[in-house]
């Protein structure tokens, strides 16, 4: 008589149940294991899909790290892929970023808006490159960057991403419940910060075609404001743009510090240039997508920024303007220009810019949950709106006991993003331009394939040696590199870690990828 029980059709299920009896039953168990672990899989299949019908059903997007077909990529309008980025850079943040010119570098104007413009067009240029990727490839950014890093290696770039995402949103959440407690000084900072998180978290749940939609007009509210405070300011005399430019090794260290804040900032929106666009047509115009982008971060970014240093000036001479800025930061002196003259429309104004910051956050929120994807098989099973509802708790966490030291975090945060972003530009370029020979070196088709994909190692260790060479060149309060004392006062030094960043990935990429290629052939 046969021992063995009777069992399924092997062919009705993707892993068979069939086992014998041994005399020692470790073929049963290692088949009870087997089922166990089909089981466990069918569950959480059974799971995503229940979760992903029901965004459905509320109109989220379902699609997270997977490639956009071909069929699908009918995104017609091309000027939302500039409204997406002027919406997201016409916000009280990358005001901020002036102000923080003569409020922490101590910089005059002329000197400030100098490298306010040549620093942004720098830094914008690398966004609007991989920014036309997406339509020719329907690949998300960080799942295009496997192409760069390979399909493991790319899991540390998706970290840093995540890590910057996260950093973003809180210190920009932050500015905003400022500006909510310039107009009610009895309003906790946590208030704010609840409210802002909360907008943003709707409209990126429901993903790319919500997200610029919102982008799309969001941008109007806030310039017309702006436009409000350069006039109103302008009217009060208060400007002033004969501070003098300091020269030597102080000016060379304020410059190239400031520049790296600058530069962080722009470039920021590197690791996701590409999400944003890759529901446009295959067919659409790589120099139309590019200048599109351009316009779309350097006129907002440049003009917030002198704005910001405009303002800023009157800090030096007019003690009501530096007590608001010190008791209340950038909203205190906003709340300065606005209040006196316009009182409860200035308050109104005040308020829109505060809500401005959801423009500026919906990217990284929306953008965070396709990296947390990437990390792993077990993440990619997880919705992409689920990823999008954690880190907002994330931020909010760590923005509500940040609140009250918004201009450390942002300058130390802001320079630390620009070098990661200066070794990941310093391994993506090279590779593109060197070992791809532009955009016909790439299949697609193998962004999931890990044996089509560089085995990663290059890319690695080029990125261990820009952190290297991002650490000789930078310049903190609490640490400055040896590259660094020697480019400013020997007190600071200057910062020169994103520079030195790119310049020590780049390098070493090119030896290392040449002998990992010639090697492994891929």
């Amino acid at each position: 008589m046969d021992a063995r029980p009777k069992v399924r059709d092997p062919e009705s299920s993707p892993v068979s149940d069939v086992y014998h009896v041994s005399d020692n039953g470790a073929d049963l168990e290692r088949s009870l294991a087997q089922k166990e672990g089909f089981d466990t899989a069918s569950r959480e299949s059974a799971a995503f899909e229940k979760l992903q019908k029901f965004a459905g059903e509320y109109g989220v997007e379902q699609r997270g790290i997977e490639r956009v077909p071909v069929e699908e990529r009918t995104d017609s309008g091309m000027s939302k892929i500039g409204t997406m980025w002027l919406s997201a850079n016409m916000v009280i943040s990358s005001f901020a970023i002036g102000a923080v010119a003569i409020g922490i570098f101590e910089l005059g104007f002329v000197d400030s808006a100098l490298v306010i413009i040549l620093i942004n067009f720098l830094g914008v240029i690398p966004v609007c490159f991989f920014s036309t990727f997406g339509p020719r490839f329907g690949l998300r950014q960080m799942v295009l960057s496997r192409f760069f890093f390979g399909f493991h290696g790319v899991k540390l770039i998706a970290f840093f991403n995540i890590v910057a995402c996260i950093g973003w949103s809180s210190v920009n959440v932050i500015v905003g419940a400022q500006l909510f407690k310039t107009i009610n000084p009895n309003m906790p900072g946590w208030a704010g910060i609840l409210l802002i998180a909360l907008s943003t978290f709707v409209i990126s749940l429901f993903g790319y075609k919500v997200v610029h939609a919102y982008e799309r007009w969001s941008w109007i509210p806030s310039f017309l404001i702006f436009m409000v405070a350069l006039g109103t300011f302008a009217h009060s005399g208060r400007f002033d743009n004969l501070l003098p430019m300091n020269t030597g090794p102080a000016e060379t260290s304020a410059v190239l510090s400031f520049a790296a804040t600058v530069y962080g900032f722009a470039t920021g929106w590197c690791p996701y240039a590409a999400d944003y666009t890759v529901y446009q047509p295959v067919t659409r115009s790589r120099t139309s997508v590019f200048l599109w982008t351009f316009a779309g971060l350097f006129v907002p970014l440049v003009f917030t920024e002198l704005l910001g240093a405009a303002i800023m000036t009157a800090t030096i001479h007019d003690e009501a303007y530096l007590n608001a800025y010190l008791e209340s930061g950038i909203g205190g002196i906003l709340g300065a220009v606005l209040l006196p003259p316009l009182g409860r429309f200035g308050e109104f104004c005040l308020a829109i810019l505060a809500l401005s910051i959801i423009a500026n956050n919906c990217p990284n929120i929306y953008s965070v949950s396709l990296s947390l994807q990437v990390l792993a098989k077990e993440t990619q099973r997880v919705p992409r709106f689920i990823w999008t509802f954690l880190a907002t708790c994330v931020y909010v966490a760590i923005s509500i006991p940040g609140f009250d030291h918004f201009a450390p975090w942002l300058e130390n945060f802001m320079v630390l993003t620009s070098y990661w972003l200066a070794i990941y530009q310093g391994v993506a370029l090279p590779e593109h331009f060197i070992f791809r020979r532009g955009f016909g070196g790439y299949v697609p088709e193998h962004y999931d394939n890990p044996k089509a994909l560089p085995p990663g190692f290059a890319a690695v260790v080029a990125f261990g040696f820009g952190i290297l060479g991002a650490a000789m060149g930078m310049s903190q309060t609490w640490y400055t590199g040896p590259i660094a004392r020697l480019c400013g006062t020997s007190e600071f030094g200057a910062d020169v870690g994103f520079e030195l960043g790119f310049a020590f990935a780049a390098l070493s990429f090119l030896v290392l990828r040449t002998l990992e290629k010639k090697h492994f052939k891929r």
